[in-house]
């Protein structure tokens, strides 16, 4: 594909639509970036109203005002950038890269260990959050922990380990969310934006219920009827949010784009 020396046509592969990869993606769409998202077949968002992983089941998601819409042929996705959308794709293996040879490669993917990417995917090549070695793995690694690091850029070594601690809300970590005890279909019994009560039932696997531990806003919750295996997150309960804020991009999210479009203009603004 016929690339232009202008900045914002460069290409960039965003591998997964979660909410980091969604709100990377969100940014370098107003920075007017040449985008392609890949997702599996299917994603496990929980936060769904910032997810443009969503658009996998639904055919388009919309976030603030930016739209992805669900592609199945590297030769759809010129077309969108012409309309102003963003195409997303399945391809676990971002085995489109061979198509759009893209100048930046970001694995947002937050697997907490590289799943095969490499800095020979392209020229510039960024890993989000734990699990990649820059000068290794990647070129730039992205700092994902919520400490006065987050969005911080990483040119040798690699990001702070995973605490496995939800972030506190209210004074709550571990009983904001759920993770499945075990596997299975899980079924919801509550909406994306429901207030809900402690012992509030807002799910099922197979017929074994998912209560609420706390009460406040489901600020995420999986999409009913899909197949979960032990230990996928369920939900997650925000003591204090609003119901509006579903559909918004929160902080620490938005810290963590800034840091890729940084890292973007550190390699292709040089002087």
């Amino acid at each position: 594909m016929e690339k232009k020396n202008k900045l914002g046509d460069l290409v960039v592969l965003i591998k997964s639509g979660g909410e980091l990869g969604s709100a990377i993606a969100h940014r370098l769409h107003h920075c007017h970036f040449r985008l392609c998202i890949t997702e599996v077949a299917r994603p496990l968002a929980v936060t769904r109203g910032v997810t443009f992983s969503e658009a996998i089941y639904d055919g388009h998601m919309e976030i603030e005002g930016v739209t992805a819409r669900l592609v199945d042929s590297p030769r759809q996705i010129e077309k969108l950038w012409e309309t102003g959308e963003i195409p997303i794709m399945v391809d676990p293996q971002a085995s489109v890269r061979d198509f759009l040879h893209p100048d930046v490669l970001v694995d947002a993917i937050m697997a907490k260990r590289n799943t095969g990417t490499s800095m020979r995917d392209a020229p510039w090549v960024i890993g989000v959050g734990p699990g990649f070695r820059a000068g290794q793995d990647v070129h730039v690694v992205i700092e994902t922990n919520h400490n006065n690091n987050l969005g911080r850029l990483i040119l040798e070594g690699e990001a702070e380990k995973d605490t496995a601690i939800p972030v506190a809300i209210g004074g709550y970590t571990f009983q904001r969310v759920a993770h499945a005890p075990f596997g299975g279909l899980f079924r919801a019994e509550r909406k994306l934006g429901d207030t809900v009560s402690a012992g509030d039932i807002l799910g099922w696997i197979g017929d074994s219920p998912v209560r609420a531990e706390i009460s406040g806003l489901l600020r995420g919750l999986l999409r009913s009827g899909v197949e979960i295996q032990k230990d996928t997150k369920m939900l997650e309960i925000d003591p204090a949010a609003q119901k509006e804020e579903c559909g918004h991009i929160r902080g620490a999210p938005r810290a963590v784009a800034g840091g890729v479009v940084e890292a973007i203009l550190m390699r292709y603004n040089q002087r």
